[in-house]
């Protein structure tokens, strides 16, 4: 690898612990400072996904972070999508074209090795035109089991020696036990890494946490660098829609229409595996429409159009 630029890798103890805001949030106070900053995820696992300029297509989160630092998101950012198709298959999208489909057990050793050498590539051409590049992790990085292919995790930070923040989602409880046994379970090499801690979406009087923080960092010899507050609203897309609710997707529609007002109804059904289901926003950002997830019957039979996401 030739000249570098800083870098960072935001890890977190699980999927959901909040690695993609945190991410967003570096890159916009580094961008604010005047730095030239980029995200970079090696490899994504979302169905909900972004184009680029050039027709690439990456992780929706990453473009989100690409618009947070400032900058126009582009493949390099995502070198590897993986995108669920079914059970234990995924479409694989390399440097934003669809590559193959293939099982987990498919993707997961020499195909997945095999794209080292093009993630790490992107990230060195990233480190040469920004000042900084903050890196996102992917699910935890001590999924031990997968370590010995790992292109995203501590295989990256290691290739690339990025120091690492391990993020930890306290709303779920034993955010303690997940920081100490994620470290534990990670090579010597691994844990040299690992900067510190990060606690996520934290409720209450953080005075409460001191003599927690106190003992992780006896326990670890690492410190928590910070602990952010839980915040409702942030208007961030998520990246998949199995992890949605369909209490938390529906959206309030007039039970009828108001009289002497035409109103287009529009019912979208939560299939599973459905894919780039933000795309209908832009039909709820319209006037005279009003847009409704719902798998109820009647309320489809009741709408002028009905939408089946990808």
């Amino acid at each position: 690898m030739t000249a570098r630029a800083g870098g960072l890798l935001v890890a977190g103890t699980t999927s959901d612990a909040g690695k993609s805001v945190v991410t967003a949030g570096i890159c916009r106070w580094l961008a604010r400072r005047g730095v030239a900053v980029a995200p970079f995820k090696a490899q994504n696992m979302s169905l909900n996904s972004y184009v680029t300029r050039e027709g690439a297509e990456i992780g929706r989160a990453q473009a989100m972070q690409a618009a947070a630092a400032r900058t126009e998101p582009s493949a390099l950012m995502n070198p590897v999508l993986l995108k669920p198709g079914g059970e234990a298959r995924s479409q694989v999208v390399v440097l934003g074209r669809p590559m193959a489909e293939l099982s987990a057990a498919g993707y997961h050793g020499e195909r997945q090795r095999a794209l080292f050498d093009t993630v790490t590539d992107c990230l060195e051409e990233l480190r040469r035109s920004y000042d900084v590049v903050i890196c996102e992790g992917a699910g935890s990085p001590a999924e031990i089991n997968l370590r010995h292919s790992d292109i995203v995790n501590m295989g990256l930070a290691r290739a690339a020696r990025l120091p690492v923040v391990v993020v930890g989602d306290i709303d779920r409880g034993g955010v303690f036990a997940s920081f100490f046994g994620t470290t534990a379970l990670l090579s010597a090499a691994d844990q040299r890494l690992v900067a510190g801690y990060l606690v996520n979406k934290f409720r209450g009087d953080v005075s409460l946490l001191e003599p927690g923080l106190s003992m992780l960092r006896g326990l670890t010899g690492r410190q928590t660098l910070g602990v952010l507050p839980y915040r409702h609203g942030l208007g961030i897309d998520e990246e998949d829609g199995l992890r949605l609710s369909l209490r938390g997707l529906i959206r309030e529609l007039p039970a009828t229409r108001p009289h002497g007002a035409e109103v287009l109804r529009v019912a979208v059904v939560p299939v599973p595996l459905m894919s780039n289901f933000t795309d209908v926003d832009a039909l709820a950002a319209e006037p005279g429409v009003a847009v409704q997830f719902t798998d109820r019957p009647e309320e489809l039979a009741d709408a002028d159009l009905v939408v089946l996401p990808g």
